[in-house]
């Protein structure tokens, strides 16, 4: 088989069958990702030596009738959690000291199964949809020039690349979700504490969450699942739930508000009209599945984006402080934690107090609606360099004239999901956001999976130039 080329599902069910070792699928993941290294950048990290034993026992446990979800399985991180032995640099400059203990999320990879085969690329503290800085550019497997997204740009880029069949990103203003929908993947951002950010009992005072990118809705959702769960000192710990069995399952009619007008953001820049035009075809699409579509927006507000900012700046604070030099940082970064000092009492009180409201405010949309349709970035991937050298006020309006629609989800703590809507003129993968209500993850992953049926986005792949060539990026 063409194990590389396979879903999750289809590599767990391989190497459960015995028709490939877990040593010969980790070893050609690891092949495959330090031949891209030079050029496309995923990874800050690559774990050979240690992720060749660990496939090595896999493969023991195995023979011995030992079983797991994903054992033997090829998997990506983020450079934003811990694994024992590993710095966790999160995009920095420094010398990182190795973690002492995995973060829970790993354990729980661990626990699965799953073979870690190196921790992905991330902008520093993850606070631009641009992947570069310290450790280089990240590139975007449809287009070497544009960027993959961010900050979880490394993960998207090496699952779009087929290094791994999925890896795990976090989303703290659309992390996940904006390079799923410029790398042409499924991004699953999950209710708040579905996945737990233990060492850390929450991230960025409430807004990150970690999730999972795949080419498939099915992989996707069997990634949230394995690594769903908290830890007892988590802050946030909704009701269990699983995903996978939402797969395949019929919704039945939904009503879905189709929402193209941008949140409070202070930015004059119209929406693509290519991706317009692309979310009046999905929404074609639902038609056809049998969902009422009506276009409406929800009443976003400013108070919304004034909530967001004490959380968002106050955590890049927290974070600085952590660095074993923080004077190496990007003098953005450092602004930001200066501001995110200056935010961090009762600006910050008042932002987590208000939430509550601000939810049941916007959750009175949900009386006269199932889920809201909306696009996930304003425009198709830009240039890697677009961020490169700039100021922090002009790096801001760049990032809000690209990515104004995700960061409303991370404030209210609800899932969303990025699926692919198809590719511009000139090639460059689009995405939409399946918005939901608290806990509503199994509703989105079966209309997402109804999608993914009629559009088949997962059979379109780039062209693999990063094998290519040999220049350095």
């Amino acid at each position: 088989m063409d194990f590389h080329r396979s879903t999750l599902v289809a590599q767990a069910a391989a190497l459960a069958s015995g028709r490939i070792t877990s040593v010969q699928a980790v070893s050609e993941s690891l092949d495959r990702i330090e031949k891209s290294q030079p050029t496309l950048n995923a990874f800050r990290v690559v774990r050979r030596d240690a992720a060749l034993t660990e496939a090595a026992e896999a493969d023991r446990l195995r023979a011995a009738g030992g079983t797991a979800p994903l054992l033997g399985v090829p998997i990506a991180v983020k450079d934003d959690v811990d694994i024992t032995g590993e710095p966790t640099a999160f995009g920095c400059a420094g010398h990182f000291p190795p973690a002492t203990a995995d973060s829970e999320v790993v354990r729980r990879l661990r626990a699965a199964g799953a073979v870690i085969v190196g921790k992905t690329n991330s902008p520093e503290l993850g606070q631009w949809p641009f992947t570069g800085g310290t450790f280089g550019h990240t590139r975007n497997p449809w287009d070497r020039e544009r960027t993959p997204g961010g900050s979880s740009g490394g993960s998207s880029a090496a699952v779009a690349a087929e290094l791994v069949s999925a890896a795990l990103g976090s989303d703290g203003a659309g992390s996940v979700r904006i390079p799923a929908s410029w790398t042409n993947l499924v991004g699953i951002k999950p209710q708040r504490g579905r996945i737990s950010t233990w060492p850390d009992a929450e991230a960025f005072n409430g807004i990150t969450v970690i999730g999972p990118l795949a080419r498939t809705v099915a992989d996707a959702a069997l990634l949230l699942d394995v690594v769903s769960g908290g830890h007892d000192g988590d802050l946030h710990r909704p009701a269990p739930l699983t995903v996978s069995d939402a797969v395949g399952r019929n919704p039945g009619s939904l009503r879905i508000a189709l929402s193209l007008r941008k949140p409070f953001i202070p930015t004059p820049a119209p929406l693509n009209p290519e991706i317009a035009a692309a979310a009046y075809e999905m929404a074609a699409v639902l038609r056809l599945l049998g969902h009422q579509v009506v276009v409406d927006d929800p009443a976003y507000g400013m108070l919304l984006g004034l909530n967001f900012l004490p959380r968002s700046l106050a955590g890049v604070a927290t974070w600085l402080d952590r660095l074993p030099d923080p004077a190496l940082a990007d003098p953005r970064t450092r602004a930001n934690a200066k501001s995110g000092r200056a935010l961090a009492g009762a600006p910050l009180r008042a932002a987590r107090a208000a939430e509550p409201r601000i939810g049941r405010r916007i959750g009175r949309f949900f009386d006269d609606y199932d889920i809201v349709l909306a696009p996930t970035t304003a425009t198709p991937p830009p240039r890697v360099d677009a961020i490169d050298g700039i100021s922090n006020a002009d790096t801001d309006r760049v990032i809000t004239e690209h990515c104004p629609y995700t960061w409303p989800w991370n404030v209210l703590g609800w899932p969303s999901v990025n699926v692919p809507a198809g590719l511009t003129k000139s090639g460059l993968p689009i995405g939409l956001q399946l918005m939901g209500h608290e806990s509503s993850e199994p509703l989105l992953v079966s209309v997402a999976a109804q999608l993914e049926n009629v559009l088949q986005w997962h059979r379109k792949r780039p062209e693999p130039w990063w094998t290519q060539v040999s220049e350095t990026s």
